[in-house]
């Protein structure tokens, strides 16, 4: 899972490996440089080693990390559905389309929750999510 120099600790400090956590994750990819920035854009995440063949990251919550990966096929029909969290939908929605996304399912209530689904560069299908009013 891990190499010589993978970040063990998230944004916090804390360490990602704990007991039970989902905590670390590969995203294939097809030009793993132009996947990290799409996410760093698109959802805000903290983007290491963005200039070499194996960037990783750690999301918003400091919790989850993980790394774009080339020796892995994209998954461009949901099967098991990852869900990032977003302050605002709406925004979100807006920059995947101007950072190279495809918006899948656009945005759509789920009780008091907004739901969309997209396509990133490399052909995944990954979901957003906020709560609260759009």
């Amino acid at each position: 899972m891990t190499t010589e120099g993978d970040d063990q600790r998230g944004g916090d400090g804390r360490a990602l490996s704990r007991d039970g956590a989902l905590s670390y994750f590969h995203i294939p990819a097809v030009d793993v440089r132009r996947s990290a920035a799409f996410y760093g854009a698109v959802v805000g995440w903290t983007i290491h080693n963005g200039d070499t063949d194996r960037p990783g990251f750690v999301d918003g919550s400091g919790q989850v990390g993980g790394a774009w990966v080339t020796n892995q096929t994209a998954a461009p029909e949901p099967g098991l559905l990852a869900y990032i969290y977003v302050d605002h939908i709406d925004d979100a929605v807006d920059r995947v389309t101007a950072n190279g996304g495809e918006i899948v399912e656009p945005p759509y209530p789920e009780g008091n929750l907004w739901v969309a689904t997209f396509r990133d560069p490399a052909g995944n299908v990954m979901g957003l999510w906020h709560q609260g009013d759009r």
